[in-house]
């Protein structure tokens, strides 16, 4: 049984994914790359999963979402919405560059070919091109395996107007890269699936697809008003609108192997409102407590 974990993006939302991984390595006594054979995420699930093929637990992890996060969302605001309007972004991908340095410590220099599980992050060029980060494969094309883990991860996680676009050198060319959620892979499940079943051989009939959200939002009935709700809607639908798409394109085109998780939010929380940590990190325990990995997993 080959077993797939997939996790959307969603910002400071990822401590309710988080958390449900610290509950998997305390049910199974082991770490989070020896449950699963293959790991994609995408911006916040993109730190996630290149942080837990890089080793760290998943308890630190969340504690990095906890204790860290101000060091990730600065300045605060109102300073980082006049950034915004002035530069067209709030925050600098450089801030979570130095927090998964440090955190990855002798791992830092990995390549995504360095992963001991398959890996597949996503990230979207400037020129609308998508790009999937994966280890070298016999039936992939080979470009991108040997780029560093922490850059594709910090590209993957660069929202538009949240944090600058992440540049970096690709085959001899300089490509400058954002969130690869705008658009399609918010939730990189049906990516993942292709990259398994297709370039990796996993055999669908003997795979178990595991798909973690960040919390269902609420949305309005009402218009936006101004500019600036016109764009924070556009963003959201960007980032947000594809994800239940990709649940219904796996279950489409291979019915039965996935299961999906998601969890209704209290409130509606923005992908950078560290004030909401506390709420999440509830919202996240109560999820911890309604999994069962062992049944989830088929083991």
């Amino acid at each position: 049984m080959k077993r797939i974990l997939s996790i959307d993006g969603g910002g400071i939302r990822g401590i309710v994914p988080a958390s449900t991984l610290v509950a998997l390595e305390q049910q199974l006594g082991k770490p989070v790359r020896e449950c699963f054979d293959f790991v994609a995420g995408t911006s916040t699930g993109a730190l996630i999963a290149s942080a837990c093929a890089a080793g760290i637990p998943a308890s630190r992890i969340l504690q990095i979402y906890t204790n860290r996060s101000h060091e990730i969302f600065t300045p605060g605001q109102p300073f980082a919405d006049a950034k915004r309007l002035t530069e067209g972004y709030m925050y600098d991908p450089h801030n979570i560059q130095k927090v998964l340095v440090d955190e990855f410590g002798p791992n830092a220099g990995w390549r995504v070919n360095d992963s001991p599980v398959k890996l597949l992050l996503t990230a979207k060029a400037v020129d609308h091109k998508p790009w999937y980060f994966v280890p070298d494969a016999p039936g992939n094309a080979k470009k991108v395996g040997s780029l560093n883990l922490i850059d594709c991860t910090v590209a993957s996680a660069c929202a538009p107007t949240y944090f600058a676009p992440w540049t970096m050198s690709i085959l001899g060319e300089t490509v400058t890269l954002v969130d690869g959620g705008v658009g399609v892979t918010g939730n990189p499940v049906y990516q993942a699936c292709v990259e398994a079943f297709q370039y990796e051989s996993f055999d669908p009939a003997a795979t178990v697809v595991v798909s973690l959200g960040t919390g269902l939002g609420q949305t309005s009935a009402r218009a936006p008003r101004g500019i600036l709700g016109w764009l924070q809607w556009t963003v959201d639908a960007l980032l947000e609108a594809p994800e239940a798409q990709q649940v219904e394109l796996v279950n489409t085109r291979w019915p039965g192997i996935l299961k999906r998780f998601d969890w209704p939010l209290p409130v509606p929380i923005d992908m950078a409102e560290t004030g909401s940590i506390p709420q999440l990190a509830a919202l996240g325990a109560k999820a911890a407590a309604g999994m069962d990995w062992r049944t989830i997993l088929a083991m």
